[in-house]
């Protein structure tokens, strides 16, 4: 008598994802991911990039983002609905799926709100570390919502960056930010407009 074997997906949910990066660190975790950023774009050519289906609604959108790499299958699913907040809701929200192709079985259901976050920011000083002019230590980071202090820490992380020049149309954003971000190693100005 064969036993079957019990296949269970691991799912890491926003608590368990949180756990993971503050282990590691936020700045180390950024770093380790910028490296397999930068290693999936020299291998660009064997990603399957088919485009986003987005479904539109008068209250927001719904999108459904897969791609692969012949080995592995994986799917982005993330919302945008700005009316959320005033229900207690977040106004964007994500999951995602990591599959094998040769099997089809689902590998990781993962919550991908804050990793989007992160990765986001990876890519954005992965994309710096190329295009920046060499010694830049000075960043402005216009609109200083959640993303921007993700943006900070990995532009910090991978170029050194360690001034920061904040605006917002909403100067709390801009307080919250410099309030987070206090301590982390950055000289931070608010700007005004005037």
């Amino acid at each position: 008598m064969t036993t079957a074997k019990l296949n269970i997906v691991p799912f890491v949910s926003v608590d368990r994802m949180m756990k993971l990066v503050i282990a590691i660190g936020v700045e180390r975790f950024l770093t380790e991911l910028a490296g397999y950023i930068e290693e999936d774009f020299r291998r660009w050519e064997l990603f399957d990039k088919t485009p986003r289906i987005a479904s539109h609604s008068h209250d927001g959108v719904i999108e459904l983002m897969p791609t692969s790499d012949g080995r592995l299958y994986g799917f982005k699913y993330v919302n945008g609905h700005p009316k959320n907040m005033r229900q207690g809701l977040q106004t964007v929200t994500a999951f995602g799926v990591l599959a094998d192709v040769g099997s089809g079985y689902p590998m990781l259901l993962t919550e991908m709100t804050i990793l989007t976050a992160l990765r986001t920011a990876a890519t954005s000083a992965v994309a710096a570390k190329y295009l920046a002019p060499s010694g830049a230590r000075t960043m402005a980071i216009i609109g200083n919502g959640a993303q921007s202090e993700f943006q900070a820490i990995a532009f910090k992380a991978l170029t050194g960056i360690d001034r920061l020049r904040l605006y917002d149309i909403d100067r709390s954003a801009s307080r919250k930010c410099a309030k987070n971000l206090a301590g982390m190693g950055f000289d931070i100005t608010i700007c005004e407009t005037g």
